[in-house]
């Protein structure tokens, strides 16, 4: 399992983390894709599932919350991901904590991990300590 490093300002306490399936699987997609990005929105199509982009593809904005960073590289090698979630999303999943898992299964056709027959998953829990979104 690996945190990511607190992004909303003020916390200093992670609100995702990441699987060591889900870490095997990005270093994999990194390989072939180059770095890469998440992305949790409320949307309809896959919108309750993190979307992996190669990063840039993806384009964020005021209407979206970094929750975290991750670093998946190897001593030397620094492979940074950011996992975003749309704004409107965060208001409801504020006192959160999510870890992004892999299962078995046909993902969205806009994830870079679609073509591989798995995809990422939300698991979830609450945070002991979580401020409110502002």
């Amino acid at each position: 399992m690996l945190d990511s490093a607190p992004a909303v300002p003020g916390e200093t306490v992670s609100r995702v983390s990441l699987s060591d399936t889900a870490i095997d699987l990005l270093r994999k997609l990194w390989t072939q894709y180059g770095p890469l990005m998440f992305h949790q929105s409320g949307g309809c199509c896959d919108g309750s599932s993190p979307m992996c982009y190669p990063d840039g593809d993806f384009i964020t904005s005021d209407q979206d919350v970094l929750l975290g960073r991750f670093d998946i590289g190897t001593p030397g090698e620094a492979q940074p991901i950011n996992f975003w979630m749309s704004a409107e999303q965060f208001e409801y999943w504020s006192h959160t904590h999510l870890t992004v898992d892999v299962v078995k299964g046909r993902g969205s056709g806009f994830s870079v991990e679609a073509p591989e027959g798995v995809r990422f998953l939300i698991r979830s829990r609450l945070m002991e300590t979580a401020a409110p979104f502002v």
